[in-house]
Formats: C-alpha cells, sequence, structure tokens
C-alpha cells in the first residue's frame, strides 16, 4: 500500500529541514531521543513501573525498568526488552512509552534494559549485557512475581538483533528456556544486500548511509559481522530457537533481511509468524502520536505475543 501520508508529511518536512549536523555522538543522542519524542503522543498508562538493578559479567551494574500492565498476584508473562538505536542511539528513556504501549498490548510484565552503547562499548558488550540480563530475569522470576515458563524477548532494530542473538547464546549455553521472541524490524546482517536496501535505502528514515554508520560504530573490525551473534541471519542453522513473531515495515531498508530470517526458521521448522506493517518506516514503534496507522504494530505484536505466552483478554 502507499506510504501512510502523515509519514510521509512528516519525512517531507524533515528533509526540508536545515538542522545542522551534531557536534558529537552526545549531541547526536540527545537530538535523536528528542525527535523521537515529538512522535509518541500521550502517555501510555500501565499499574505500576519499578526500576531494578543487575550485574553485568564484568561487574557493572545494569539498570532494568519494568512496566507491569495490571496488578495481579499470580504469577505474569513477561518480555524482557532491547531497545533500538543501532547500538549507539536510543535509551531506556525514550523507549518508556513505546515500553508502557507494549506492556498493554501484549498484557506481559515488559522489563527494559539499559545495556551499554557503542563506541565507547563495542560488541560484544551490548550483547553480553542482554544475555546477562536475560539470565538475571529468569533466576530472579519468583521475587518478580514473574512466570519463567513464559518469559520471552523482544526487540525493535539494533534491540531485534541484541535478542535474537541472545537466544542464539542461549540455545549454545543450554539455556535459559526462552518461551517466545518478537522482533520489531530487526537488523540482522551487516552484508546489507538485500533487495529492499536497494528500493528502501535512501529517503524513508532509515538509510543505508546510517546503518553503514552504525555498524561501523558497533563493530572493532568488520569481518565481527560474519558473527552469527552479530548477524543472526548468517547463523548456520537455526534449529531449536524460540517461536518466533517478527513484524516488518513495509518501507524498511530491513525488510527483507527479516523476512529472511523468518523464512530461515520456518525451513528449520520454528514456528514463526512474519507480518508486514503496511505503509510504515523504520522507528515506527514512536510514531502513535504521529498516526494511527503506527498502532496496528502494537495490536498484531498483542495479538501474537498473548497465543504464543497463553495470555488471556
Amino acid at each position: 500500500m502507499p506510504l501512510d501520508i502523515k509519514i510521509r508529511q512528516w519525512l517531507e518536512q524533515a528533509a526540508a529541514g536545515d538542522a545542522a549536523a551534531p557536534a558529537d555522538m552526545a549531541q547526536l543522542r540527545a537530538d535523536t531521543d528528542a525527535g523521537l519524542r515529538q512522535l509518541h503522543g500521550p502517555l501510555e498508562p500501565v499499574a505500576r513501573v519499578e526500576v531494578f538493578q543487575a550485574t553485568a559479567r564484568d561487574g557493572h551494574p545494569l539498570r532494568i525498568i519494568g512496566y507491569w500492565p495490571e496488578a495481579s498476584e499470580a504469577a505474569q508473562p513477561a518480555l524482557l526488552f532491547a531497545h533500538g538505536g543501532g547500538w549507539c542511539l536510543g535509551s531506556a528513556e525514550v523507549y518508556d512509552n513505546p515500553c508502557r504501549a507494549l506492556a498493554k498490548a501484549t498484557g506481559c510484565v515488559v522489563l527494559s534494559v539499559d545495556y551499554r552503547l557503542a563506541p565507547e562499548h563495542r560488541y560484544p558488550v551490548p550483547l553480553h549485557d542482554m544475555y546477562d540480563a536475560l539470565c538475571w530475569a529468569f533466576e530472579h522470576a519468583q521475587a518478580l512475581g514473574l512466570d519463567p515458563k513464559r518469559l520471552g524477548v523482544a526487540g525493535d532494530s539494533a534491540g531485534g538483533n541484541l535478542v535474537a542473538a541472545a537466544c542464539l547464546l542461549a540455545r549454545e549455553h543450554g539455556g535459559p528456556s526462552v518461551a517466545h521472541q518478537l522482533l520489531i524490524y530487526p537488523a540482522l546482517n551487516h552484508r546489507m544486500d538485500s533487495a529492499s536496501y536497494q528500493t528502501y535505502g535512501e529517503g524513508y528514515y532509515l538509510t543505508r548511509e546510517l546503518m553503514r554508520f552504525c555498524y561501523a560504530t558497533y563493530l572493532s573490525a568488520e569481518e565481527e559481522g560474519e558473527s552469527p551473534h552479530v548477524s543472526p541471519l548468517l547463523a548456520a542453522s537455526l534449529d531449536g530457537l524460540p517461536g518466533a513473531t517478527i513484524l516488518t515495515a513495509e518501507f524498511d531498508p530491513l525488510r527483507g533481511e527479516a523476512e529472511d530470517y523468518g523464512a530461515r526458521l520456518r525451513q528449520a521448522g520454528v514456528a514463526t509468524t512474519v507480518r508486514q506493517l503496511d505503509g510504515m518506516v523504520h522507528s515506527c514503534i514512536h510514531m502513535l502520536g504521529l498516526t494511527p496507522a503506527a498502532g496496528a504494530l502494537f495490536d498484531i505484536a498483542g495479538a501474537k505475543v498473548r497465543a504464543a505466552l497463553g495470555v488471556d483478554g
């Protein structure tokens, strides 16, 4: 279908702007967060928000923000969430409203991990932070009021990359047992050679050049990109991975690799749903305040995750 009209108008306004290039990474991060916040719309209500602290393997404290969609005395399902931002941008703070909306839609407690960012902390630090947070969530599930048999992972863009790779690590290390993976327009192949990069690599918010910058910032050497822990699509085998829901944005350079990953998961016998978000661009998880059509992301994710994790409602 055509590009959503409100997104098209927003992209045209952005292209006509005269913004100066950010002076440094700190300014780029601040500008990115500020720009995304303007798209969010009203604050999504949840029953409770609580901040926890886990510990990474090197002793670094990991902040985890929990969002409870409703109060319950029964053990609740949960999603460990990794935010997007090309491994070098984004923050748990700017994902506050999307995580609230995701908790409401899925009926799951969302545990948003404030993992460390590149280039200060290059690969594999962000991935290890996510895997260590996953282990923490399973170890503390009972204390958190969570059901460890219904603990999944979720992430968008680079966050989708991190949780997909964390599932590979869990398989390699014999646990934890992830119940489901929700991958929202994930980055899955550093080679950037899918047809969608040719079609949508310029003019649709996320560009080929920005993805090249993000990979260069995340990796210490280009050859690291060949690792399945950086490019899950390049994994020799996807056998034994958790069931997956993969959401793609129609006008997104990452669309092709996400579709290919879904096809490979199915070939490996993994129960997988791939759904396209029609008319959408990358980062539409932030766009509820820009266009009502962005709500389809939460509608589809909510229905699929609820079915996968046995959530009522």
